[in-house]
């Protein structure tokens, strides 16, 4: 399985926060390592921390990461970039080129995103080629990457847990 980290570039703290979120809260779930967001935002920070300390796993949340350097210093260590955008090539024709990958940093943007990044990606990868999501693209690409995998996986540490059930909503917690 590739070690998968996402970026999230383009945050708009005052607008932001619950997206964002929801791209760390996705990314957590689908089985990458860890977030970095390229903006300074403590509430996006606090609120990953809290779901990774109450229903476990090793999932880390960096801010006030530049991009740039980001993105280069993942190239100087061995690792492939793919920019997740709706103008890219299709996901289908790269899948299994870039599941070959082991070291995978994702990037999706908020607002319109840099045409810098499109020459510093290794891959500019549409999931479909209408306008969705950056939350739904990211689910669609870490759930292809891991064949679905990533559906049954435990996370350690967890003081809460679902328990799953046809009816009604069932925890246990420890």
């Amino acid at each position: 399985m590739p070690e998968i980290v996402v970026l999230r570039i383009g945050h708009r703290p005052e607008r932001d926060q619950r997206v964002t979120t929801h791209v760390g809260l996705a990314a957590r779930a689908l089985g990458a390592k860890g977030m970095y967001l390229a903006a300074d935002d403590k509430g996006v920070v606090r609120s990953i921390t809290d779901v990774v300390e109450r229903w476990g796993g090793d999932f880390f949340i960096e801010h006030k990461v530049p991009w740039k350097r980001c993105i280069r210093e993942w190239k100087e260590s061995g690792g492939c970039v793919v920019h997740l955008t709706m103008y890219g090539e299709r996901f289908l024709d790269r899948e299994e080129e870039i599941k070959s990958r082991e070291k995978i940093l994702v990037v999706v943007g908020a607002e319109k995103v840099p045409g810098e990044l499109y020459g510093m990606a290794d891959y500019n990868i549409g999931i479909t080629g209408q306008p969705h999501s950056e939350i739904s693209s990211l689910a669609v690409f870490l759930d292809h990457l891991f064949s679905g995998a990533e559906l049954g996986h435990e996370f350690p540490g967890a003081a809460i847990r679902v328990v799953p059930s046809p009816l009604g909503k069932h925890t246990e917690e420890s």
